[in-house]
């Protein structure tokens, strides 16, 4: 029987906490400090540590850091609430096994106990970093972190890598639809990583940078001489990926002519390169993407209808960042890490007006907008945090979901505190009457500690 210790100072969650684990099969005890938990680690021990982020003489970080020091490697998952999310991602930079954000999901939590248990917890050296995709649950199809990309733990990013991973081992041509960039590039590459296609080529072609007269040459190739400019054969994509994955980036923005061609080619699964009699054959995962509207691109006419429902025998539809706001903070310490790399520094994270700036910007450039402003921020940064200033673009901003100020805090507590006087605790209606949405006003609740 595992053992598992709670270090929870609300008593009655913790108990709340300790039964149904209890029930679960596991020998549960609870303590409500960190100078306790630190005791009974001593002379009790345990398996694993369910801690909370905030407690009345420490925080869970100095647990983790004194783990460290005694050289105890037990796997720690820390509970904290949305507005904490920063400090729990230095947590497991300094060595947690993961996180859960209450009110905890126990599903979620379970979940995440077994995985813990199963493997040793990390040393502060090793920690995993969102910097590097790294998070317990981020894996590739052979089990290895992702390095270039992070899922994320909204329950939007939860769909969508949810039906990747569905339809990601068929034969079906797949259809990804977002606004600019969310990432599409990026599920592509997912999708075929997780086909049966994975150790194959993989060709992504931007269709909106090719000129009309030369994309017939990019899909398919030339021979030497067969148009001006031809000076020697030219392998096209569609024999480049063969075996493997072709993704067509933006396909909206093929001409009429080029996608007739391209609906033979799929239909046939056979090319020919420009100026040559000779047809090859081809077996191609077909993967595109685009931020229009097709189906009114087939009412004007401009995009073939036979073509789209060949390539659209699934749709995945990629969430705005502004969406998945509990990803964003995520987001912007795996950006971060990815620049420290790059410009070689050693930032450690946002300070609080910094995270909150990240957290209430609309976002409208989606993942591509956020990297770079951590990126800028990275190089002016000099201290180990970012802070406001290096955030030029998100100074002064009101989200468009927010009718309150960002920066004055005072003022926006004062605001939230009247709209629940007047609405008589009626979180619903004050949300309505503040201008946000309810779950919204639950965490700036958190955030500035308000009693309902």
């Amino acid at each position: 029987m595992k053992s598992i210790l709670i270090v929870e100072d609300d008593i009655t969650y913790g108990m709340m906490l300790k039964t149904w684990l209890g029930k679960k099969g596991f020998q549960v005890a609870s303590v409500s400090s960190i100078a306790r938990a630190q005791k009974h680690l001593e002379t009790e021990g345990a398996d694993l540590i369910l801690s909370d982020l905030r407690l009345p003489d420490k925080d869970g970080i100095d647990l983790l850091k004194w783990l460290g020091e005694q050289g105890l490697s037990i796997p720690l998952i820390m509970m904290t609430s949305y507005a904490d999310i920063q400090s729990a991602v230095q947590a497991m930079k300094l060595g947690a096994s993961d996180y859960v954000a209450k009110p905890v999901n126990p599903d979620e939590l379970l979940k995440k106990i077994s995985e813990a248990v199963k493997q040793p917890a990390a040393s502060p050296r090793q920690a995993p970093s969102f910097g590097k995709g790294e998070s317990t649950h981020q894996k590739n199809a052979g089990g290895t972190p992702s390095s270039d990309y992070l899922e994320g733990e909204s329950d939007a990013a939860k769909q969508l890598y949810n039906y990747v991973r569905l339809v990601a081992p068929t034969t079906m041509s797949v259809l990804i639809n977002g606004a600019s960039g969310t990432g599409k590039e990026y599920v592509a590459h997912r999708i075929h990583q997780l086909s049966k296609r994975a150790g194959q080529p993989f060709v992504a072609i931007d269709c909106g940078s090719i000129p009309k007269e030369l994309a017939a040459s990019e899909f398919f190739g030339h021979v030497k001489g067969s148009f001006t400019g031809a000076l020697t054969d030219k392998t096209g994509a569609f024999v480049a990926a063969n075996g493997g994955t072709i993704f067509l980036d933006e396909i909206g923005n093929l001409s009429y002519e080029v996608q007739i061609q391209l609906l033979r080619a799929l239909q046939e699964r056979k090319i020919r390169p420009v100026g040559s009699n000779k047809e090859i054959t081809v077996d191609v995962r077909l993967v595109s993407a685009t931020n229009e509207d097709l189906e009114q691109a087939i009412e004007k006419g401009t995009f073939r209808q036979d073509l789209f429902h060949r390539i659209n025998e699934f749709t995945l539809r990629m969430p705005e960042l502004k969406d998945r706001r509990e990803d964003i903070l995520l987001f912007a310490n795996f950006f971060l890490d990815q620049a420290n790399r790059e410009l070689d520094k050693q930032l450690i994270g946002f300070d609080d007006a910094a995270s909150r700036a990240l957290l209430e910007y609309h976002w409208p450039g989606n993942l591509r907008q956020m990297k770079n402003v951590v990126r800028r921020a990275t190089l002016l940064a000099q201290n180990q945090l970012i802070t406001l200033k290096e955030l030029t673009e998100l100074q002064q901003i009101t989200h468009p979901h927010v009718g309150l100020p960002l920066r004055n805090e005072e003022a926006e507590k004062h605001q939230i505190i009247e709209a629940l006087r007047q609405t008589g605790n009626n979180k619903s209606r004050a949300a309505q009457l503040l201008g946000i949405d309810r779950k919204t006003l639950y965490n700036k609740l958190k955030l500035y500690e308000i009693e309902s």
